[in-house]
């Protein structure tokens, strides 16, 4: 028999799973009551069951989720003799496989969970197990007989892992409100301030708390009496420039294949299950392949009332196409205030990507009718898709042309940006910025892309530099390990060892937590990523074609409209509610204070926001953030 400890079922709502857990080795017995408030904490992440497992230095905690094998696999699940214990979070979508495989080697499983197949895994290849699994995870395993705690993260990121070291103690937790809930201080570290202004997050390892950090995307820590060590069991690859695949049949073939395997993986499903859908290419071609596979999609959109950010005409054209049962909602700016405080909420540190705002939206719309949903998360970086990649192709020919030429176009762009309004204003002033930027270095010009406001604007906000990190020097840090040479490739390391897992599957994991649903990325299936890790820019991006590869294949499915409409971010329209009025309204001058920041500049660039002379929303809406920070062992909240 599968052995549990302390589970309580209740299977009327499915929600997702979190972990916690704590290792000490002085002695003490493990605080039951704060192990218990820090899986309490975690609630929203699986109020479905919870279980608490203790053994000696360790305690582990689980809050459950049930999409595969409902009635069985709770956790913390022990093995047969009691020797190995798991508590997971995640989802491995080749269990089924794995399961046979390890049947052949003589084991015996008494649930059809993939958190069995974890166990059974561990115990036959020991930490080589990760290599196996085809998903995403968090998760911790006690190894009773080698006295060694085992604490892992999957390849791209896409499920978190925070931990704390203190007075010989090790905590760990899926989000750091747990670790707060144990009684750990939840207090800001200054030293990340200009980091979080430009990023609007603070990446791995790091975090935005003082002694708390993040394991990073592709690591596992083993934490013994002897002390913690970390590893990596799987690197994004670096292929040199010369190795590239440029065989584009091959490639073609190959990348259609993977992507259609891997959205029928992550169909495996014991609950109801959809599709988000924006009406762009990635989503579209995700709802496309789902239809292969089965007859009954669902699928979700969110709209704005300002139609310059709204896609739902888009994705009706695809809906109908697949004949998807489709649901929408719009939201509007009445929404600002639920979106202020359900974000500070959901993440405990501040965390800038407003694209949040509506995907809170869609997640807890969808999360009425189904229990896990696909994506299209991923495909711009699997890809090479965003438009920073042209922007490098086309910088290092725009960087040849005489000088006295790029001053004039560039004096052309500001002029007209100078005389046009909306849209048209901000895109020349974007184009301008790019431009100005190719005479940069890589890293200078990713700091200007990458910040969400001019650096000049940054440089008169903050004040006070004292003792606060360049983000100049941590990007130093991350390209120290960096192989290529091509800034196309550059750009390609950096989406996926930092913005990938530390922005974009942070946003997507806390906003589906928040809101009851799981959300499978199938561009992220780690056969994808490291087939498209090799493929040459040529033929990923032929002249300035975006996405070619995709386009190529599932592209042929859809509407002409879906390929040839331009590419839209799933951002709100912060420009139009964001003005001086409404940042008045959410600062003071003691907050500003706080984090040695101008409260007169900042309102200068409300003013300037407002009268659509520059495009500053989501920076402010980035500074509205960590002003409105309260953090205290129940998370944050709004004043």
């Amino acid at each position: 028999m599968i052995a549990h400890l302390q589970n309580n079922e209740n299977w009327e709502n499915i929600i997702m799973c979190g972990i916690a857990g704590v290792c000490q080795w002085s002695g003490v017995p493990a605080d039951r009551p704060a192990l218990q408030r820090m899986i309490d904490s975690l609630a929203h992440r699986g109020p479905d069951g919870e279980g608490l497992y203790i053994d000696g230095p360790v305690a582990l905690g689980h809050r459950r989720l049930a999409i595969i094998d409902p009635s069985q696999g709770q956790q913390p699940m022990l093995s047969s003799d009691g020797s190995v214990a798991v508590s997971f979070n995640g989802e491995i979508y080749n269990y089924m496989e794995l399961r046979q495989q390890l049947k052949g080697q003589g084991c015996t499983f008494h649930t059809d969970s993939d958190t069995e197949v974890i166990l059974h895994a561990y115990q036959a290849w020991g930490e080589q197990c990760l290599t196996r699994f085809n998903g995403m995870w968090a998760l911790a395993i006690w190894d009773a007989r080698e006295r060694k705690l085992f604490l892992s993260r999957d390849r791209t990121g896409e499920k978190p892992l925070f931990y704390s070291e203190r007075d010989g103690e090790l905590l760990f937790a899926s989000e750091p409100k747990a670790l707060f809930a144990y009684g750990y201080p939840a207090e800001l570290d200054h030293e990340q301030l200009e980091i979080y202004l430009v990023l609007g997050y603070v990446p791995a390892p790091y975090s935005f708390f003082k002694g708390i950090r993040k394991l990073e995307a592709g690591q596992y820590m083993q934490v013994t009496e002897e002390g913690v060590s970390q590893h990596r069991y799987w690197e994004f690859p670096q292929i040199p420039d010369s190795e590239m695949r440029t065989d584009r049949h091959n490639i073609l073939e190959e990348f259609s294949s993977l992507l259609n395997d891997s959205v029928r993986l992550r169909m495996r499903s014991d609950v109801p299950f959809g599709a988000f859908l924006s009406g762009g290419l990635d989503s579209s071609s995700i709802v496309a392949l789902m239809r292969r596979h089965s007859d009954d999609v669902n699928t979700f959109t969110i709209g704005f009332e300002e139609r310059a950010f709204d896609e739902r005409g888009p994705a009706r054209l695809v809906a109908r196409k697949f004949g998807t049962n489709h649901h929408e909602r719009v939201i509007g700016v009445d929404s600002f205030d639920e979106a202020l405080v359900r974000t500070l909420q959901i993440y405990d540190e501040p965390f800038g990507d407003s694209s949040a705002i509506p995907s809170a939206h869609v997640c807890q719309y969808a999360a009425d009718h189904v229990k896990m949903v696909l994506t299209g998360d991923g495909g711009d970086e699997v890809l090479s898709g965003y438009s920073a990649y042209q922007a490098e192709k086309l910088g290092g020919l725009y960087y040849k042309i005489p000088s006295f030429l790029r001053c004039a176009v560039e004096g052309t762009l500001s002029a007209g940006a100078s005389i046009t309004r909306g849209g048209l204003h901000y895109q020349l002033q974007r184009l301008s910025g790019v431009l100005k930027a190719t005479g940069f270095s890589f890293q200078d010009r990713l700091m200007v892309k990458s910040a969400w406001a001019d650096m000049t604007f940054l440089d008169e906000i903050l004040q006070d530099r004292k003792n606060i990190r360049p983000v100049a020097d941590y990007l130093d840090e991350v390209f120290r390990t960096c192989t290529f040479t091509d800034p196309f490739y550059k750009l390609m390391y950096f989406h996926f060892r930092i913005l990938l897992p530390e922005r974009m599957l942070t946003k997507v994991d806390r906003v589906s937590m928040s809101s009851s649903l799981e959300c499978r990325a199938p561009f992220l299936d780690h056969r994808l990523v490291e087939l498209m890790a090799g493929v040459s820019r040529d033929v990923k991006m032929p002249g300035l074609q975006r996405k070619y590869l995709l386009r190529a294949s599932t592209g042929k499915l859809l509407p002409k409209e879906i390929l040839n409409a331009p590419k839209k971010g799933f951002v709100p329209p912060l420009r139009a509610w964001l003005n001086e009025d409404m940042i008045g309204k959410y600062t003071d001058a003691d907050d500003m204070h706080r984090y040695g920041l101008n409260s007169e500049a900042l309102m200068r660039f409300a003013r300037l926001n407002g009268a659509g002379k520059h495009d500053l929303g989501h920076f402010l809406w980035i500074v509205l953030l960590l002003l409105q920070w309260k953090g205290d062992a129940a998370g944050a909240k709004l004043q």
